[in-house]
C-alpha cells in the first residue's frame, strides 16, 4: 500500500493498541486517508525477558497468543493483500476486547478453535489461513517488521507505534488513550497529534499512569473511568 498516510504497528492482544486503532478508524472515515496496518510482536520484543520474574502470570501466554495471531495476519497479507490486514485486525479486536469480561482467556479460546473461525469469517477471509497459527516460518517476517517499528522510535516503548506521513515523517509510541472520543473529538485529537508529529524537534510527552481502557473484555463500561495503573516502558513489566 504505497501512499498510506499512516503506518499503524499493532499487536492484536494489546488493549491500548486496540483502543487507539478505534480512534484512528474514526478519523480515517472522516478524513478519507489510508492506513497501512503493520505488525509488532510483544512476544518478540520480550524474547529475552524472564516472564516469571518480570510480568504478571498471564502475560507470557497472552503475548504468545498475539504472535500466533500475527502469523495468521501475515499469511492473510501474503495471500490476500495488505488491505486484508485491516479487516482481520478489526475482527480480532472484536473477538478479543469487545466481549464479556467473563469470557475465557484468549489463548484458551484460540486453542479450542473458537476465536479464529469467527474472526476470519468476520473479515471475509478463508478458514484455511488458520493453518499459519503454529507455523513459525512467518516469525522472521514479523520480527523484521517489529525491528522496523522499534528503529523508528527507539526501544523503550510499547504498542501501538504510529508512523505519520511515511517514509519521511516521524513515528511515536501511542498516543495511548483509554477512552474512545466522539467523532468530533477524534478529529480534534488527531490534529493535535499530527501537529506535534510535524515539529521536527519534538520527541516525547509522557506519563506512566494510565486508566484501564473502556473495553467490555476489561469490565469497563463507556460511562465508567477505569482504574489507574502505573506502567513501565509501555508495558506492565514489574521491574526493569
Amino acid at each position: 500500500m504505497t501512499g498510506a498516510a499512516l503506518h499503524f504497528y499493532f499487536d492484536p492482544v494489546c488493549p491500548f493498541a486496540w483502543m487507539t486503532s478505534k480512534w484512528v478508524r474514526l478519523v480515517a472515515a472522516q478524513r478519507d486517508y489510508a492506513v497501512d496496518w503493520r505488525f509488532i510482536s510483544l512476544r518478540q520484543i520480550n524474547a529475552h525477558v524472564d516472564y516469571d520474574s518480570h510480568f504478571p502470570p498471564e502475560y507470557e501466554a497472552g503475548h504468545t497468543a498475539g504472535l500466533r495471531l500475527l502469523r495468521v495476519a501475515a499469511r492473510a497479507r501474503a495471500e490476500h493483500g495488505r488491505e486484508a490486514v485491516g479487516r482481520l485486525y478489526a475482527a480480532y479486536g472484536a473477538q478479543v476486547f469487545e466481549v464479556s469480561p467473563e469470557a475465557d482467556s484468549v489463548p484458551s479460546r484460540i486453542d479450542r478453535g473458537e476465536l479464529l473461525p469467527l474472526a476470519l469469517a468476520d473479515a471475509g477471509l478463508p478458514l484455511e489461513l488458520a493453518g499459519a497459527l503454529d507455523d513459525p516460518s512467518w516469525d522472521p517476517g514479523i520480527q523484521t517488521e517489529t525491528d522496523t517499528a522499534l528503529a523508528l522510535t527507539g526501544k523503550d516503548v510499547g504498542t501501538p507505534i504510529l508512523h505519520f506521513e511515511p517514509p519521511a515523517g516521524v513515528a511515536f509510541f501511542g498516543p495511548v488513550i483509554s477512552r474512545l472520543p466522539s467523532e468530533q473529538e477524534a478529529v480534534e485529537l488527531w490534529d493535535h497529534v499530527v501537529g506535534l508529529a510535524g515539529f521536527p524537534g519534538f520527541a516525547e510527552l509522557k506519563r506512566s499512569l494510565r486508566e484501564l481502557p473502556q473495553l467490555p473484555a476489561l469490565g469497563v463500561r463507556e460511562d465508567e473511568v477505569g482504574v489507574q495503573q502505573d506502567w513501565h516502558g509501555g508495558s506492565r513489566r514489574q521491574k526493569k
